[in-house]
């Protein structure tokens, strides 16, 4: 076996070989590379691989022994001596200093803390009201598994730059004017790997030292993160049933959830929209709309991205496959005004000069234009609306005073406002999670201190599932002991 020691570095401190291999051996017990009880391995392959002689490896070794390193047994070779600690020469820890970015990213991170979510369920079966990825039943393996093997036979591989594969952006171009009535060019897409890595760039763009930047109250965490890793300084934007309140903020970035406000699920109306608009006009200002799951939708009419009302060019819509693809499949995207692909393609280059996942790239640009992905859209949102309703209607019917449900008819979350004071909302969710139910507390979304609230995930719960869940809250709510407006 061979043992690889820097021993270029030791040579230039110590004037001979043999003195260098053995403070290299040495330094390697120390630091634990090797450990105790591990054999060396032979003088002859050790001098063969280091160019020396094995005398010279022998007295190395011989020097080891009497210093307590090592053991020689006969015949069968020369050992770390097994009662000998590692990093007996282990110095403390240096604390290297950290740019004021990754101080920064670390606070905040830190901060994103729900105590309450982590409480022990004594119930062994689960039931997780909390929003997760796409299951695997519910989507068509067989006909992704297919284009998969199209795109494989073909000559794929040619590389493509930062902003992802051009089939796949064109693919996407058709499907947003047809489906979100974005007029917009492949030109101005750019993929990343998940919509928070476009988020994070974008803010990295736009966010100087100390600028303010406008966020929705309550927020996504991720964008929160990345606003304050930047060093912008949060200004907590008032949402009510409307969505976002807008006013005269002094502050040239804004990020927005208009078409399904996250995670009350208000819509943004149109006198709001412009409102929005003209705000960034006076401000010369950059807004940010992340549209995160408004393509599942089963009632009402189809609402307007705030970037199809955009003239100036001022608006960054910013989407995601997460909720539609499989959870290894992560994608994002941006459509961009022309004037910000550059920059933003400059920045994206510093991480990915190369578009990661080519071949799953082009395998989703084939799903889209052959109709694929529309279709399973259409699938699961049938399914998505009936579970919708029929979590509605099971809240409703088993406690209709615990809870006013926001009412919606898009997205894959029900926001809930508790009916009862803080006092009580503490007691219910300490009974409800003693019964084996998870759910998203809006505390974790908030900005500032707010009404207690849950955040409903259900896409991927059955019916069963759903129904007893609102069993066991039902039982948590009936052991508590207190009035509700």
């Amino acid at each position: 076996m061979e043992l690889w020691l820097p021993l270029d570095s030791y040579e230039l401190q110590h004037r001979y070989k043999y003195q260098a291999l053995y403070y290299a051996l040495r330094d390697a017990i120390h630091s634990g590379t090797l450990e105790a009880g591990a054999r060396l391995p032979s003088t002859r392959v050790m001098a063969k691989q280091y160019k020396m002689s094995r005398g010279s490896v022998a007295q190395v070794y011989d020097m080891l022994l009497a210093d307590g390193y090592v053991h020689a047994y006969r015949g069968k070779g020369t050992y770390v001596t097994e009662s000998l600690s590692t990093h007996t020469d282990h110095q403390q820890e240096a604390v290297l200093p950290l740019s004021p970015w990754a101080e920064r990213l670390l606070a905040s991170a830190a901060s994103d803390k729900s105590p309450r979510e982590e409480m022990q369920s004594e119930h062994e079966a689960v039931i997780n009201f909390r929003m997760q990825r796409l299951q695997p039943e519910h989507f068509p393996a067989a006909e992704w598994k297919s284009a998969l093997a199209a795109v494989h036979r073909s000559d794929w591989r040619q590389p493509c730059g930062a902003a992802g594969d051009l089939e796949l952006r064109e693919a996407m171009a058709s499907h947003l004017r047809w489906t979100r009535g974005i007029q917009t060019e492949a030109s101005q897409i750019v993929l990343f790997s998940g919509s928070i890595q476009g988020i994070t760039l974008i803010s990295q763009l736009f966010i100087a030292e100390g600028s303010p930047v406008v966020l929705e109250n309550p927020s996504y965490p991720g964008i929160v993160h990345a606003v304050r890793s930047c060093g912008g300084q949060v200004i907590p934007a008032e949402v009510d049933e409307g969505g976002i309140i807008p006013k005269h903020w002094q502050a040239q970035t804004l990020f927005v959830t208009p078409t399904r406000q996250f995670p009350t699920g208000a819509v943004l109306g149109l006198e709001r929209r412009r409102a929005l608009l003209a705000w960034a006009s006076r401000q010369n200002a950059v807004i940010v709309e992340d549209d995160y799951d408004s393509e599942f939708r089963w009632g009402g009419r189809p609402i307007e991205p705030l970037k199809v009302l955009d003239r100036e060019q001022r608006v960054i819509y910013v989407g995601s496959f997460s909720q539609t693809m499989p959870a290894s499949f992560r994608l994002g995207y941006a459509v961009l005004p022309p004037a910000l692909v550059e920059p933003l393609l400059a920045a994206k280059a510093l991480y990915e000069p190369v578009s990661p996942a080519l071949l799953e790239q082009r395998a989703l640009a084939r799903f889209m234009t052959r109709g694929g992905y529309l279709r399973h859209l259409r699938r699961l949102t049938r399914l998505y609306g009936e579970r919708h309703d029929f979590l509605v209607q099971e809240i409703e019917r088993c406690m209709p005073k615990a809870f006013t449900l926001l009412p919606g008819d898009a997205g894959l979350t029900i926001y809930a406002v508790w009916n009862g004071d803080q006092a009580s909302y503490e007691r219910f969710t300490e009974h409800v999670h003693k019964q084996g139910v998870l759910f998203r507390d809006v505390e974790r979304y908030r900005l500032m201190p707010g009404s207690a609230a849950i955040c409903f995930g259900f896409a991927h719960l059955e019916k069963v599932e759903i129904r007893e869940g609102v069993r066991r809250m039902q039982i948590a709510w009936e052991k508590c002991t207190f009035s509700f407006r």
